[in-house]
Formats: structure tokens, sequence, C-alpha cells
């Protein structure tokens, strides 16, 4: 189970962690954290030696309810750090954060390596179209609606069947146009209430019918410090808990804020399967 990344073959079937970067002013855990050079090379230097295999960069929210950014402001975010990025770490390997085609292309151009988009394509009709041509892995996640008002689109008929069809039609969307490094993320927060959140935690392991990589992206989400009673800036070791879960049932990704953590559920539950 690999994808081609700058043409370096990335084995998924040891998982990989991904480290996030948010260059937003709004994220919910690290918006307005990373808005300058210095603090944006620290950040990305210590996640790399860390262990992480990708960063993941974000310059539009998509936190439940966020503001609407223009495409002319996220990439006035986003370029710049990329080619910072590309400059100080040249193999290092970006995925860009992204439901904009233009956005992604411009990316890659600049030296990106990946494609990871919360609306599977749904949000621009010619995303899929533009990873076709750039060849280039593509991430594919569940959602309904917007971040703006995905938390209003929570009835489902059957959560798991629901999303596995979504993903089945998505897949072959992606295939007819000749895309075929695809990853699935079945979209934690995104349209799912505390309660199906867990219920797709649970059955996760479902997924891997799809025969493709899995990410999860659970760190310091709702799900866990609203379960906790307590926040974000509290909720690590409840994120570590759920992310031995998810790999658990078939993640080949950890996404996440705490790499060095994230490296040890992988290295333990490597020795546990073993």
């Amino acid at each position: 189970m690999t994808i081609n990344c700058k043409g370096e073959l990335i084995d998924l079937k040891q998982p990989k962690v991904m480290g996030i970067l948010n260059v937003t002013p709004d994220s919910f855990f690290d918006g307005g954290k990373f808005k300058d050079e210095k603090s944006v090379l620290a950040q990305v230097e210590e996640m790399l030696l860390e262990g992480a295999t990708f960063i993941d960069i974000g310059a539009y929210s998509s936190r439940p309810g966020a503001e609407a950014v223009s495409e002319k402001k996220e990439l006035t975010r986003i370029l710049p750090v990329v080619e910072l990025l590309i400059d100080k770490f040249p193999k290092i390997l970006l995925s860009i954060d992204t439901f904009r085609s233009r956005v992604a292309i411009k990316c890659i151009e600049a030296g990106a390596a990946l494609i990871n988009d919360i609306s599977a394509g749904k949000q621009d009709e010619q995303m899929l179209a533009s990873i076709a041509k750039l060849k280039v892995p593509y991430i594919m996640m569940h959602m309904r609606g917007t971040p703006q008002n995905m938390q209003q689109q929570t009835d489902y008929e059957n959560l798991l069947s629901d999303i596995l069809f979504y993903f089945s039609e998505r897949i072959t969307a992606a295939r007819t146009l000749g895309i075929h490094d695809l990853v699935l993320d079945p979209g934690f927060g995104f349209a799912k209430t505390l309660e199906q959140n867990y219920e797709l935690l649970q059955k996760m392991n479902l997924f891997q019918t799809l025969d493709l990589p899995l990410l999860a992206g659970l760190s310091r989400k709702s799900m866990i410090y609203k379960t906790l009673g307590t926040n974000a800036q509290n909720a690590l070791n409840g994120t570590t808990a759920l992310n031995m879960i998810a790999l658990n049932r078939g993640a080949n990704i950890l996404r996440v804020h705490d790499v060095k953590e994230a490296i040890e559920c992988v290295t333990l539950n490597e020795r546990l399967m073993n």
C-alpha cells in the first residue's frame, strides 16, 4: 500500500504521521501561533525531527462555523509558507489542506507533494481534473455541506453505509479521471454529532473494504475534550488514547498537532501487532 510523492514511494503499511501546520488566525487549537518565518520554521523542524513523514499546511480554517476566506487570501497566506519550507527543507513532503483547485495547482507548482481536500472535490468541480493533471496523491475526506453549515447536516439514514457510499462514488469519479494515489479520511468532527464520531471510530475498520489507505484526524478535536469536560489545550492525552484505537482499526496515517506522541503510538502499536 504505497503512494508516490515526488517520485518517492511511501509505504503506508507501516503507519505514518502527518504534522499539522495551520497558518490561519482562527483554527480551533493553534490559530495565530505561526505567523512569522521564525515560528513556522521552528515548528516544522521540530515536527520533522520528531518523525513526521508529511507536514499538512492549512490556510483556511475548517472548524465548525469558521469564517469563509477568499481564494486570494488563502493563496496569500499559504504560498509564501510553501516556498519558505521548500527552500529550507528541500526534501520535505508538504500536504496542502485546500478544497480549491487553483490553490492546489499553485502549491504543487511551488514544490508541495500532495493535496488534502476536506470536500473530496465537491466544493470545486475542477479539483479532480486538476489532481489528475498534477499526478499527485489526493486525500479525500467525508463531509456534508461546508464548514459554515456542516453541523446542521448530521441526519444520516445509516452513518457507515452513507459514508461508504459517498466514498465509493468519489473513488469512481477519481479513478475515471486516472487518479491512482488516493487516501480516505472519514472526517471526524465534520457533519457528525459526538455520538456519530464515536460510532465512526468504533467501526472504522469497515473502510478497509475499500482497499485504500486511511487517514485519521482526531487530534485535540471536540469529540475528545467535550467527552472529558476540558478543552483543546488539555486534550493531548485523550488524543493519544484515540489515536491508538484508530491504529488498531486500520489507520495508515495519523494527522496530528503533536508528532512525538503520535510516533510513540505507532511504535507501540507496531510492537503490539508483532
